[in-house]
C-alpha cells in the first residue's frame, strides 16, 4: 500500500489597509472617554450619579 501524504498550506493573510493608525485609535478613544465623562456629568439618575459622582466633581459638574 502507499501513502498519499498532502501538506494542506494555509492561506496567508496580509494586514495592510484595514489597520488604523495609532493616532486615529488615541482620538478615538479620548473622544469616547470624554463623551463618557460628560455623560455621566449629565444624567441625573441616582445609579449613574452615584457610579460616576467624584468624575463629576472632578470636571466640574456641581451635584449638591
Amino acid at each position: 500500500m502507499t501513502e498519499h501524504v498532502s501538506a494542506a498550506t494555509a492561506p496567508r493573510v496580509v494586514a495592510g489597509s484595514t489597520t488604523i493608525s495609532k493616532p486615529i485609535q488615541l482620538a478615538g478613544a479620548f473622544l469616547f472617554g470624554m463623551v463618557m465623562l460628560f455623560g455621566a456629568g449629565f444624567v441625573q439618575t441616582a445609579e449613574v450619579h452615584n457610579a460616576a459622582h467624584d468624575a463629576r466633581h472632578a470636571i466640574g459638574f456641581p451635584c449638591h
